[in-house]
């Protein structure tokens, strides 16, 4: 989900009518007993990868778990870094050929949060973008990053990075379809240039100039 308060990882597909959320991916084998290092795209890991989750696997259609599903068995943690374990991954041969696997789940949406201020990003896109009580652009999509959230906005003059936080994103209206900036100068245009030592020394009127 994406918060003006808090940073998480989830981006949403849609597949056969269903909506999916993207809470991994497989990164590097890890040993010689199949199990494999991930990162983390959820900030609820403790609910998503408990044995027995199973998860949709992007990967490219000449891979042989292409359109199957991965069955994690069990999660460890080295060195501050989530290994998994999945069924019918028994060796490091294995493990490779899942690397760089993206790990999706289906969104029940019964889990919807109850936190305040808080949205899944499928809910985020394609709202327009208002500063002043005019649009100024639609949010095409929803970047995460450690430090905060960013809302990608697309405007006639190109895309533009908005800071999801609560001083610049004042107020999420979903049912009106409308996301409210409060951007500082020259986030959606460009500042004018400071006038140069030169032009105003040439706008100063004879004889005012610093004496000698």
């Amino acid at each position: 989900m994406a918060s003006a308060f808090a940073w998480t990882w989830w981006t949403p597909i849609t597949e056969n009518n269903s909506t999916q959320l993207r809470v991994g991916r497989l990164t590097k084998a890890h040993g010689l007993k199949g199990a494999i290092k991930l990162e983390m795209f959820t900030d609820d890991p403790e609910r998503r990868f408990v044995p027995g989750a199973v998860f949709t696997l992007q990967v490219p259609t000449s891979s042989p778990w292409h359109g199957k599903t991965l069955e994690l068995t069990e999660l460890r943690w080295y060195n501050g870094h989530p290994v998994g374990f999945f069924k019918g991954v028994s060796d490091r041969t294995a493990a490779e050929g899942l690397v760089k696997a993206i790990l999706w789940i289906d969104l029940d949406e019964a889990e919807a949060s109850d936190e305040e201020d808080a949205w899944y990003d499928h809910q985020l896109v394609g709202l327009r973008v208002v500063r002043d009580g005019e649009q100024v652009g639609t949010v095409r999509l929803v970047e995460h990053l450690p430090a905060q959230d960013l809302l990608i906005v697309k405007t006639p003059s190109g895309e533009v990075m908005v800071p999801f936080v609560k001083a610049i994103v004042p107020s999420v209206d979903l049912e009106a379809g409308v996301v409210t900036v409060t951007p500082p100068a020259g986030l959606f245009e460009d500042l004018p240039e400071e006038p140069s030592d030169a032009a105003d020394a040439a706008s100063e009127p004879p004889g005012e100039g610093v004496a000698e």
